[in-house]
């Protein structure tokens, strides 16, 4: 029996190691095309190929606490923005500040929620795991339908730094949402896929 210097056995580990991250960012790849904004959900999420592996349900709770970081960042940001906007800017612009960091407020919540349900999937089986998930959709839904409108609510306001600033970042808050919401939807589809394979039919189909 050949025992290899430690030397080798390193390298050997670090390029078992380098593969294992090169098809788990394939994998990341992979999968962001079925978003709506690839190249920003590739590049969001590549650095976590890592944690991801190449598990969808993985990537889908990465997406999602991502989306809940933006957000929160977000929400910061728009509070002291609209503190500061009481005193300079026009009546129009301070309300659609303070409108948007109740509707981000609210987004934060529901991704918050989405997070925390994904943690409890494992202990779903049949119409619980359906449950959960859905949860999880109809969270993640929300929390892009509030970012949305605080985008809207900018549309009456003069143009300048401060729509444009408020507007481009928001935007970009709501792509990762609307890119976690993908990933979990195809993480749905997967869990709730194996589950049958490996469960008896026990009732009707449902549509």
């Amino acid at each position: 029996m050949t025992i290899l210097p430690p030397f080798f056995l390193l390298i050997l580990t670090f390029s078992s190691y380098t593969s294992l991250a090169l098809n788990a960012t394939d994998f990341i790849r992979t999968n962001c095309q079925i978003t709506l904004y690839p190249q920003l959900c590739y590049h969001s999420l590549a650095g976590y190929a890592n944690a991801v592996q190449q598990d969808p349900a993985r990537l889908a709770r990465v997406a999602v606490a991502l989306s809940l970081s933006r957000a929160k960042s977000m929400t910061l940001y728009v509070a002291n923005l609209s503190r500061q906007a009481d005193y300079t800017a026009d009546p129009r612009a301070v309300s659609a500040l303070h409108d948007c960091f109740t509707l981000l407020g609210d987004a934060v919540d529901q991704i918050r929620g989405s997070v925390k349900q994904m943690r409890r999937l494992k202990s779903g089986a049949g119409e619980e795991l359906r449950f959960q998930l859905s949860n999880v959709q109809t969270w993640m839904s929300a929390a892009l339908t509030n970012e949305d409108t605080c985008v809207d609510g900018f549309e009456d306001v003069e143009d300048g730094a401060l729509k444009s600033d408020v507007y481009d970042r928001t935007l970009k808050v709501k792509e990762v949402t609307s890119n976690a919401l993908a990933l979990g939807e195809t993480s749905f589809v997967a869990k709730v896929w194996s589950h049958e394979q490996t469960t008896p039919f026990m009732g009707e189909l449902k549509p």
